[in-house]
């Protein structure tokens, strides 16, 4: 007879879910974990795979482990495989091997492939271990599911609906001072910003630094709500990129450590090493073409490390600036002349200023109006030249596809030593009467 009864109930609860699946699944949601998995072991497997498929992560998580082998292996299997990715991404490491060792090697090796993100993008540096909520939860309810899953400290929770895609967010403190029986609707606010899980590190540091915000929430091209990016997270992320982007700059590669393999740091830095003395005798070269004007008047020769190092300085900062214009989106690559306008203007009065003070020096040290003169006029003249290429470099390479910190201080410096030697040397050959 109890048979007969529990063999009823269970027709019944596969008809109510298979005739009103999306108020059954709301229902399945409030059960406690083994009533969960009572339920699904009593289904045909493609039912039981539809109602896990439609559980929050976090529930889904909670219910397989209490799940045997075979039906497992059918849920990882069968469900859709950018769900089964994402429900493998919130697992810790040592579950996500089990699971994946159940599986046909084809199978764990695509969901392996969809759980992998490039290295610059939200979807690497996200959080996938987060607490799903809906609006029609009562802040007991929520309170509850808050206290059951014990999920990172967060100011916000976000809100999705049936099909998880992003809706609304809930602050912590309107639920902490809300009546229990009040559902999250009432209580939600718009969602300040949400970047694609394709979104590269500058858009997500840009939301941040925009939105003034403690955690940024990932959706994928459907809306989907795939995981949060907390605000630790990205200032990690971002002194990590700051780090390879300082190596890179000068030819050192962003992989190498303070305590890699000697012949790794050949391997890595050899290569630029040889561009770089390329670029040397370059500016060697252009010394050489005025080798007489140096004979001729060996006090040239003291005074050119003066205006190189200078207009090199002037180039650096123009870069630097740049460059953080661009990580940031500040600035685009079709600012530039605005922007190469702002580092000419800056050049100018500062290459006035400077040359001013440097003439003055020259003057008491050589007693030579000319060489002062011509030393003030040159600095003026690649100062304004650095500047101006300190922009121009990286948004060349930005536009080109290039990542702009790649080397960008070799070239840059090659240019201001050739600019800086080639306008001292040329402007004293053609006053060679005053010197």
């Amino acid at each position: 007879m109890l048979d007969g009864v529990m063999n009823a109930v269970h027709r019944l609860n596969t008809d109510y879910l298979q005739r009103y699946p999306d108020e059954a699944i709301q229902i399945v949601a409030g059960l406690n974990t083994e009533d969960i998995i009572e339920l699904l072991h009593a289904q045909p497997a493609a039912l039981a795979i539809r109602i896990w498929g439609s559980l929050s992560t976090e529930i889904a998580a909670d219910v397989i482990e209490g799940l045997d082998n075979g039906l497992v292996k059918q849920l990882l299997s069968r469900s859709d495989p950018v769900r089964a990715a994402r429900f493998m991404a919130f697992l810790k490491a040592d579950k996500r091997h089990d699971y994946l060792s159940m599986l046909p090697p084809a199978k764990a090796k695509e969901l392996e492939g969809l759980m992998v993100y490039p290295d610059d993008s939200a979807g690497a540096i996200m959080d996938p271990r987060f607490l799903t909520l809906h609006g029609y939860m009562t802040v007991r309810d929520a309170l509850q599911r808050i206290r059951r899953h014990k999920p990172r400290f967060t100011r916000q929770l976000f809100v999705v609906d049936d099909q998880g895609r992003l809706e609304h967010m809930v602050e912590i403190q309107d639920m902490a001072l809300s009546e229990t029986g009040n559902t999250l609707v009432t209580l939600s606010k718009p969602v300040p910003a949400a970047v694609l899980i394709t979104a590269n590190r500058e858009e997500v540091v840009a939301q941040f630094d925009s939105h003034k915000i403690t955690d940024l929430p990932v959706v994928d091209v459907s809306g989907m709500l795939v995981g949060i990016i907390h605000h630790d997270a990205i200032v990690s992320a971002v002194k990590a990129e700051s780090s390879a982007d300082i190596l890179t700059m000068v030819g050192a590669n962003k992989d190498e450590r303070a305590f890699s393999s000697p012949m790794f740091v050949v391997r890595k830095r050899l290569p630029w090493l040889q561009i770089n003395l390329l670029t040397a005798f370059l500016a060697a070269s252009v010394v050489g073409l005025f080798e007489s004007t140096i004979a001729q008047f060996t006090a040239l020769a003291v005074l050119l490390p003066v205006v190189a190092g200078q207009s090199g300085n002037t180039g650096a900062q123009a870069l630097a600036v740049t460059m953080r214009g661009l990580a940031l989106h500040e600035i685009s690559t079709s600012h530039w002349r605005r922007v190469a306008m702002k580092e000419i203007g800056a050049g100018l009065v500062n290459g006035l200023a400077i040359a001013l003070v440097t003439a003055s020096g020259v003057l008491l040290w050589s007693s030579s109006f000319g060489l002062a003169l011509v030393i003030g006029i040159a600095m003026v003249i690649s100062m304004v030249a650095a500047g101006l290429s300190g922009v121009i470099i990286p948004i060349v390479l930005s536009s080109l596809g290039q990542d702009p910190a790649q080397s960008s201080s070799i070239i840059l410096t090659t240019v201001t030593d050739i600019t800086g030697f080639f306008t001292f040397l040329g402007i004293a050959t053609l006053m060679t009467g005053m010197l």
